[in-house]
């Protein structure tokens, strides 16, 4: 009888467990109960066989190295960290930056947890910059998310404290035309294919040629001001050119309709009472923002427009950290925050930077260009931060940008929103092969980085 009852306890534990995760335990429970129940020699080989690839605190860094894919349609390195599990992280360095402000960290990275985001964020931190500058860093905090959540088995938006929505909506640059009939049927596309936000450049090449549309120095054109701070320029737009540069935006307007939010971009290097002009006589046109109209580091100057104009004003892409954000909120200097996550700070420092511009009552868009590494953190962000708008999406027209992920559900975009993935980290795989077809000239796939292994310094940053 007794031997009759362990047979069946055994079945049972042997048929519940095979179907579950732990199909190994199951078998071996069930194996030890037919030998004699609990056999410490079977639970020994369980414990032998079982996969402990994500035992998060025995994780360490063992390598760092990069990808340098373009076309993507910018120009996006990114990097892969290795652990001593098997488990690999990816991050991105911005586009356009490059892959050595991540390969320069490397040392100060290795051998450490990667479990630890923030006490790593810390070390690293000092060695950013606001732009391109902050790639590196970021680069690296959004690996070290995608190897947190993969060691314990969760999507990264849950580590940084749960999601407020399940999908993020984008919005879609598209190509310029200076017929604003053919740059509004663009859009107006866009919207056609699901697109519920619009963005439209609007800067002053459209009539910086016409008689009378700008007062500037002689010799002075968009294009030879552009390492000018806006101020220092000397170019102003005359009422002429302001009543052209409206009307341009009305004729957009007729075509894509009032209903639809419609944003404008890259007016050029033009002073603060311009930006004014400009934006009073757009304000019938009802913008979903102004962005970026003068450097984002003059808090004063932003508030003088911000003030005087009846639209949204917007700025941030290229701030580094959070406190530069607090101190344009604070002033209510401009009305909407606009980080890219791969300058900001990474995915846990923007959803901070989110958080605190929502104490102030500013909401959140979110600037992005680049491979969907870096678009998976920014979903993640997004989903995280209550305050989010509305994420841009510069890909739309590169037919293999999603093919360079795998394990996620395509399309990645779909009628102008993406679904946040529910796999562990930031929920992708790499597509080697179609990351080889689109290297940067010159660059290797994933090329081992051991020259960058000992780069040291006294990095303390106070006695």
């Amino acid at each position: 009888m007794e031997t009759k009852r362990m047979n069946a306890t055994a079945k049972w534990y042997s048929n519940r467990l095979r179907s579950s995760r732990r199909g190994f335990l199951g078998k071996a429970i069930g194996a030890a109960a037919l030998g004699g129940f609990w056999a410490e020699d079977t639970i020994q080989a369980y414990q032998n066989n079982v996969r402990t690839a994500s035992k998060p605190s025995d994780l360490k860094i063992t390598d760092l190295r990069v990808a340098h894919v373009v076309g993507a349609p910018m120009r996006c390195p990114i990097i892969r960290i290795e652990t001593n599990q098997g488990l690999t992280g990816y991050g991105e360095v911005r586009d356009g930056a490059s892959p050595n402000y991540a390969l320069m960290l490397k040392s100060r990275i290795l051998g450490q947890n990667p479990c630890d985001v923030d006490k790593l964020f810390r070390r690293i931190k000092q060695f950013g910059f606001h732009a391109r500058q902050a790639g590196g860093v970021c680069g690296i905090e959004m690996a070290l998310w995608d190897l947190a959540g993969k060691a314990y088995g969760v999507p990264c938006y849950q580590l940084l404290g749960g999601k407020f929505r399940d999908k993020i909506r984008l919005y879609c640059d598209t190509d310029m035309s200076r017929d604003p009939k053919v740059y509004g049927e663009r859009m107006k596309a866009r919207f056609e294919h699901g697109y519920t936000w619009l963005k439209m450049d609007l800067g002053i090449n459209l009539v910086e040629d016409i008689p009378g549309c700008v007062t500037r120095p002689l010799g002075v054109t968009q294009r030879s001001s552009g390492q000018t701070q806006h101020m220092f320029t000397g170019m102003e737009l005359t009422d002429k050119g302001v009543e052209l540069m409206a009307d341009y935006v009305g004729k957009v307007r007729e075509v894509v309709g009032m209903d639809i939010p419609l944003a404008a971009d890259h007016f050029g290097h033009i002073g603060v009472n311009s930006c004014i002009k400009l934006g009073k006589a757009l304000q019938k046109y009802n913008l979903a923002w102004l962005e970026d109209m003068i450097p984002w580091m003059r808090t004063d100057l932003w508030k003088q427009i911000t003030d005087a104009v009846d639209i949204p004003t917007l700025t941030g892409e290229d701030i580094f950290l959070k406190e530069p954000f607090i101190e344009l909120c604070k002033n209510h200097a401009v009305d909407i925050i606009h980080p890219d996550l791969a300058s900001s700070g990474g995915l846990l420092e923007t959803k901070k930077i989110g958080d605190a511009a929502m104490e102030y009552g500013h909401a959140m868009a979110m600037h992005f260009a680049g491979s969907p590494v870096c678009f998976m953190a920014n979903l993640h962000c997004a989903a995280a931060t209550e305050n989010f708008l509305v994420l841009e999406f510069h890909s739309e027209d590169v037919p293999w940008w999603e093919d360079m992920v795998t394990g996620i559900k395509k399309p990645i975009v779909d009628k102008g929103f993406a679904t946040v993935p529910d796999t562990p980290g930031l929920g992708i795989e790499i597509n080697p092969d179609v990351i080889k077809q689109h290297l940067a000239p010159g660059s290797e796939y994933f090329a081992p980085t051991t020259q960058w292994d000992k780069e040291t310094s006294h990095d303390r940053i106070y006695s």
